[in-house]
């Protein structure tokens, strides 16, 4: 899998919990803890994202 490839799924799965929070976010009995665990995950997707960027962003020195 190429990198560009990875980060866009990685983005999709960002996205997509993302939309999940909001679904449970808008229940009126929202379960905590499925909550706080999207958001961890949602959180490890973003740092995940961020490094890769960085990496693909620095030169490599030769």
């Amino acid at each position: 899998m190429s990198r560009e490839t990875h980060l866009s799924a990685l983005g999709q799965r960002h996205e997509a919990l993302d939309k999940e929070i909001e679904k449970e976010l808008a229940h009126p009995a929202k379960d905590e803890l499925k909550l706080a665990e999207m958001k961890r995950r949602k959180l490890q997707l973003k740092d995940e994202i961020t490094k890769l960027r960085s990496d693909y962003a620095s030169p490599t020195l030769h």
